[in-house]
């Protein structure tokens, strides 16, 4: 096989991609990323075992997220790109190693490579399937994928001012661990369970970071038609490149639009004072290919989740910042105070024709632990007096296949009085269906985005707390959540940390969870499958 992968939920045959990514990404892109991957790990395996501290190695912090980051599905496609973070991160790992004279290391912090075929040569040897043993690689690749979730979580609370160093440190310890083959199945078991944990902590630091510079979400009501001005789309997650955007747009007659995970940007009251950020184009992220075509105007990815564009008309359209990339789209670079220049987008902006109207209404989110608390009191009257019988969490990704829509159907079924709490793209799938409301509370309550799942636990912590309960897992609420690409895996792995048990997750199970794997997690977790919409409705209902 050219190249193997099978990070994401839509892996080639539910096993993996051999040939080229479902993604899009090719061989070249594929063995790359492995590569980036396991330098990544060589370099924190001579941080540990030169017992630096984290907080005096910052910009080695920085890029080891970024080079987590990048490798995330439909996030960074440029080779070019990946290439030069693989050059830059050998440079620090030798420089480290240099200064740190350690014994014992693993050939991840030793080998050498100058050419791009010397980098696809090694990194043929070094990928998902160069750790023989099943279950031992479906433990270390659960493990790395957590891991590239906090890292895009920390890059993001990182960019607004707010880091953690033990969070770092916890980083740095896991990917060397990820290199240790006298490592049994239980203590990468318990790794695992650990890797939930730092994702609870970097989901917290996130949720601070945001709320601390752009306040607390509230309730609010966006629109998602257009207006007659030339506009940008801004898709993503990175808030920061948000507000940067709207500063820049002012008073330029440029309208700016959120699309796929930005569409949380509209509840933060910080935002609220641009009058030129108007609104929410599209659906979720894999519509984009169809929907960028009618927008017209400039498209700047931020983060995933990009889909290489079937048009070069569209193509020449896109920007990339941050962990994004994509050949030939431009890539705009911070300076050293975190300052990006936005002029490019605005002036191809300017000259171009406005987005074409697709849909017009509204939808209503907002609803981030914060607003849900400052609810709590009609929330827990409707539970007892029996206006609420359940809460469904839906949250996690959207995709492309045909079997989500289940969720759409299963959201559709749902009785009159359920509520569904959401967060991250799988919202698409029933957001703009008229579910109506329970005493003034819509029964499809959005947290966010992905990371704002964050707020789900909070809130169902606090119901715990409220109705007196000794186990979260006594709570009428159920879990039926779709899974995508990483940021989806450590977040389910925190659900696992605090304890939450009998998860439905699906379309499908992860391909990279061995049969072993996956009946430890179904005997200790209660982790299970979908089935039909109406199975799943009278299991869930009678539980």
């Amino acid at each position: 096989m050219s190249m193997f992968c099978y990070q994401c939920q839509e892996t080639a045959k539910q096993t993996g991609c051999t040939i080229k990514g479902v993604c899009g990404k090719n061989e070249d892109v594929a063995k790359l990323q492995d590569l980036l991957i396991y330098t990544t790990k060589g370099l924190a395996q001579i941080v540990v075992k030169s017992k630096l501290d984290v907080k005096e190695i910052a910009e080695i912090n920085h890029q080891m997220l970024s080079s987590l980051f990048m490798t995330i599905t439909n996030g960074n496609f440029d080779d070019a790109a990946i290439e030069r973070q693989i050059k830059k991160m050998l440079s620090l790992r030798d420089d480290l190693s240099m200064n740190n004279k350690v014994d014992n290391l693993h050939d991840a912090a030793i080998f050498t490579v100058d050419t791009r075929s010397a980098m696809l040569e090694k990194a043929s040897s070094v990928g998902v399937l160069a750790t023989e043993n099943e279950d031992v690689r479906s433990l270390r690749e659960t493990i790395v994928y957590g891991l590239k979730g906090i890292a895009a979580y920390a890059e993001h609370a990182a960019n607004i001012g707010k880091e953690n160093p033990d969070i770092y440190a916890f980083i740095y310890g896991a990917l060397a661990l990820t290199l240790d083959d006298s490592l049994s199945a239980d203590d990468l078991v318990a790794l695992t369970l650990k890797t939930g944990e730092f994702g609870v902590k970097v989901m917290a630091l996130l949720d601070e970071a945001h709320t601390t510079r752009y306040g607390n979400p509230e309730i609010t009501e966006v629109n998602i038609g257009v207006r007659k001005n030339p506009a940008i789309l801004i898709s993503g997650h990175d808030l920061t490149d948000l507000e940067q955007l709207l500063e820049q747009t002012k008073g330029t007659g440029v309208d700016v639009y959120t699309h796929g995970e930005m569409l949380p940007g509209h509840y933060y009251p910080a935002f609220k004072k641009y009058d030129h950020f108007v609104g929410n184009y599209g659906n979720s992220w894999w519509k984009q290919v169809s929907e960028f075509e009618s927008f017209h105007g400039p498209i700047l990815f931020t983060t995933n989740c990009i889909v290489p564009p079937k048009s070069e008309e569209v193509r020449k359209r896109i920007f990339t910042t941050g962990s994004a990339g994509f050949p030939e789209c431009p890539h705009i670079l911070p300076d050293e105070n975190g300052k990006k220049d936005f002029s490019a987008i605005i002036k191809l902006a300017k000259t171009l024709p406005a987005p074409d109207e697709i849909e017009t209404g509204s939808i209503v989110g907002g609803f981030a632990h914060n607003q849900v608390i400052a609810l709590a009191d009609k929330v827990v009257d409707a539970v007892k007096s029996g206006a609420i019988r359940k809460f469904f969490v839906m949250a996690g990704c959207d995709g492309r296949k045909k079997p989500r829509e289940y969720y759409t159907e299963f959201a559709r079924a749902l009785p009159d009085d359920t509520v569904i709490l959401t967060a991250g793209c799988a919202k698409y799938r029933y957001n703009k269906l008229d579910l109506g409301d329970i005493g003034g509370i819509p029964r499809v309550l959005d947290a966010g985005q992905c990371n704002d799942s964050y707020s789900l636990v909070v809130i169902a912590l606090k119901l715990k707390e409220v109705f007196g309960l000794d186990d979260v897992n006594e709570l009428p609420i159920a879990y039926n959540i779709a899974w995508y690409e990483q940021k989806a895996v450590i977040v389910l792995l925190a659900l696992l940390y605090l304890g939450v048990k009998n998860i439905h997750l699906g379309p499908t199970l992860p391909a990279f969870l061995s049969p072993n794997i996956t009946k430890v997690l179904v005997e200790k977790f209660g982790i299970a499958g979908i089935g039909t919409v109406d199975e799943d409705m009278a299991m869930f209902m009678a539980g």
